[in-house]
């Protein structure tokens, strides 16, 4: 999406009155406010915005994203298709990690070998390496990556595999990758080895200092092989209560924040100290469903069935929700209703498709048909400190659905609560988000809505195992096609199959904010990465 398209969804913010600071501390150190903090250091754990923003300051990729979300070179300097279902990637030469260990072609063997045996992983990257059947290494500075079928997104897919040292995790030498089982390892690194910074990167910064519930620190890798950025130190501290993050950027204490409270947006722009700006997201606020549990938890009075694998029941629940109103009173219209898992005009969207209005009557009328006239009772999971507003949307939606006669409650918990219990399926119904992190179609598809299969990679954040075989073999067939045009009708129809069995209910999309001192600049992005090195300053 560019900025015009942008521009066409959400109002650009105004630039506030001139005042630059130029204090010492702050011409060295950038000290950054997180609305949510990163669930680990170790890049492959969690496939979660605040863990893959964080990371991609450490541990690098084959290639990098915009902000748009295209490719761009990186630890590849290049890339190309070598016939259908080959790509070659030509490796950067010269690169060292922080620890000292050069950087070779067995580095990306070892990280694509690692990524399936991450431990107790919420949301695996493995849907970014299942399709990578054979990694060749042609001599130690060129790869190619073979795949069973063409596999035309593989330059941005890669860009979510982050590379780690093999020398520092003492992989055997001559390693070869096998998507099955990398064997021949005695052990593999563990997450909390990680966190304890026992692994270096090859990124601009390296950590120095974790401190869970207070602070990352990281410092600039001096002898980085790219555009140093502007900043010697980060400090990245989570304050995860919107108005104490407000709070620490008007006191001085943080230089830069993310997700200001809507509410204090107009306290923000009348400050003449401060700067901001917004720009629409990928990431989709959606409602999910545990098919898998005939007593789904916190279902009460449905008969001793599973009201979910009932059509009718999910469209009701759709058909009561007005997102419009969502959108206007809780998100004070800084969101897009939403009608997919994608905003037009990203690919693989359906142009001209309308976010359902909401239908009482016919909600109604469907939870009748389904054995359900006088309702039955849900409790709806939500976190309470990792979206925008999420309870309260997570609220608003209970009291919507309410009015069918279903008796929705909420139960609202903290991030690290909630995808733990999310991930044991632990709720029946949930509320969650998700940022497509390849910018396309497919990777919402594949994570959100594809029946899981570690085989394939599809499911990886599917708990409530919902499973669409249409819709499966339409997106496996997408995966292979190399026309782009093609691609993205079939992930369009895909998308319309999942949509219309109301497998998962798209809410709306959020609008991503970033306030921050007079003196630095920010472009938005797409995948609402909060990214130090592209903070500067004017």
């Amino acid at each position: 999406m560019d900025t015009n398209q942008i521009r066409r969804w959400i109002p650009a913010v105004a630039a506030m009155g001139g005042f630059v600071l130029a204090s010492p501390a702050f011409a060295q150190e950038l000290k950054i406010g997180l609305a949510a903090e990163a669930s680990a250091l170790d890049p492959h754990y969690h496939a979660l915005t605040p863990n893959i923003q964080l990371a991609t300051q450490v541990f690098e990729r084959l290639t990098d994203q915009d902000k748009n979300q295209a490719p761009q070179p990186s630890l590849a300097e290049s890339w190309k298709a070598i016939d259908a279902n080959t790509w070659e990637f030509k490796l950067r030469k010269g690169v060292k990690f922080t620890g000292g260990a050069e950087f070779t072609a067995a580095d990306v063997v070892y990280s694509f070998c690692r990524v399936p045996k991450v431990e107790n992983s919420p949301s695996s990257f493995v849907s970014h390496t299942r399709n990578v059947d054979n990694i060749i290494v042609v001599d130690p500075y060129t790869v190619r990556l073979t795949t069973a079928a063409p596999f035309p997104l593989m330059p941005v897919t890669v860009s979510n595999v982050a590379i780690m040292s093999a020398t520092e995790a003492g992989a055997p030498a001559g390693l070869t990758y096998n998507k099955e089982n990398c064997t021949g390892v005695s052990a593999w690194p563990k997450t909390d080895d990680f966190n304890k910074m026992k692994y270096t990167g090859t990124g601009p910064y390296k950590f120095t200092q974790y401190v869970p519930g207070d602070r990352i620190a990281m410092e600039r890798n001096e002898a980085y092989w790219g555009k140093k950025p502007e900043w010697q130190k980060v400090t990245m501290r989570p304050i995860t209560q919107a108005a104490a993050r407000v709070a620490a950027l008007l006191s001085g204490d943080v230089d830069f924040i993310e997700n200001p409270p809507i509410q204090d947006l107009p306290r923000i722009k009348a400050n003449a100290n401060l700067d901001m700006v917004q720009g629409l997201s990928n990431r989709v606020i959606y409602l999910h469903f545990n098919y898998i549990d005939d007593n789904p938890p916190g279902v009460s009075d449905a008969g001793g069935k599973n009201p979910f694998r009932d059509k009718r029941v999910r469209e009701a629940l759709s058909l009561s929700i007005d997102r419009e109103a969502i959108v206007s009173r809780i998100m004070g219209g800084v969101a897009v209703a939403a009608a997919e898992f994608l905003p037009n005009p990203l690919a693989g969207t359906n142009p001209g498709i309308q976010a359902p209005k909401p239908d009482l009557d016919k909600a109604k009328k469907l939870l009748a048909e389904a054995g359900y006239p006088n309702g039955f009772g849900l409790t709806i999971g939500t976190p309470n400190d990792r979206y925008i507003n999420d309870a309260q949307v997570t609220q608003a939606a209970a009291q919507m659905i309410a009015r069918t006669g279903i008796k929705a409650q909420v139960d609202a918990m903290t991030q690290t609560t909630f995808f733990a219990k999310r991930t044991k399926r632990e709720f029946g119904i949930w509320l969650a988000g998700w940022s497509a992190d390849t910018g396309e179609m497919s990777n919402s598809l594949r994570a959100l809505a594809g029946t899981p299969n570690p085989a394939t990679g599809f499911g990886t954040t599917n708990p409530g195992g919902y499973s669409n075989k249409a819709m499966d073999e339409l997106l496996t067939k997408a995966l292979t096609t190399v026309d782009d045009k093609q691609r993205n009708e079939m992930l369009a129809q895909a998308s319309r199959i999942a949509m219309d069995d109301y497998g998962v209910i798209p809410l709306h999309f959020e609008v991503t904010l970033w306030a921050f001192k007079k003196g630095l600049t920010y472009e938005a992005q797409v995948n609402q990465y909060t990214r130090p090195d592209a903070v500067g300053r004017k």
